[in-house]
């Protein structure tokens, strides 16, 4: 059965190809920001914002690709009810970290899997960072520094760079903060018999 990805995250489709899946990315081409506007400016919950466009990427790319089992990944940064989205600019960063500093948030990941151009499979995994408080020296040159790869991230960082020394504290699945839940989605593909277990 093939497995498409409703992505061009590389960072996800490197792991799920380190995990012995076979699976070809192709974009979603969905208005992200204005979903996420509209469901913010309803009040929706943080994890049910990342689980609708999840599910909006994978029906995307699913009704192009019936006979596919489709993967659409979503992940929202959330400070209390308030979430973040990938930052358009250097001083967007800055705001984001500055208001993130000192603080904890969580990392929402969603997966939902789509087959037959409906929803089969879901799962929203959360993981918890706390952030040290960092001097305005240290966020200008981690900024200075780091910009070409942290504007691709919700929040400004990465942890599997320089971002991990932003933090005093993480607690969830490693996965997961780096936007897929994996270990879920092997359990559900290994219980369907798509993958050898």
């Amino acid at each position: 059965m093939q497995l498409i990805l409703a992505s061009t995250s590389a960072t996800r489709l490197q792991m799920l190809r380190a995990a012995g899946l076979t699976v070809e990315p192709v974009a979603p081409r969905v208005d992200e920001a204005t979903i996420r506007d509209a469901l913010v400016a309803e009040g929706a919950h943080p994890r049910d914002i990342a689980d609708t466009l999840a599910e909006m990427k994978a029906r995307k790319v699913g009704e192009k690709h019936p006979d596919a089992v489709v993967l659409g990944c979503d992940q929202v940064l959330a400070l209390d009810r308030e979430t973040f989205a990938k930052p358009e600019s250097p001083d967007e960063a800055r705001d984001q970290l500055r208001r993130l500093r000192g603080r904890s948030h969580k990392l929402l990941s969603a997966i939902v899997a789509y087959e037959k151009a409906g929803p089969v499979w879901r799962h929203v995994a959360e993981a918890r960072l706390t952030m040290l408080e960092f001097s305005d020296v240290y966020l200008d040159d981690y900024l200075a520094r780091n910009w070409d790869s942290i504007r691709h991230s919700v929040g400004g960082y990465k942890i599997e760079e320089e971002g991990v020394r932003l933090f005093s504290a993480i607690s969830g699945d490693h996965f997961t903060i780096l936007g897929l839940p994996l270990l879920p989605l092997l359990a559900w593909a290994g219980s369907r018999g798509m993958i050898s277990r």
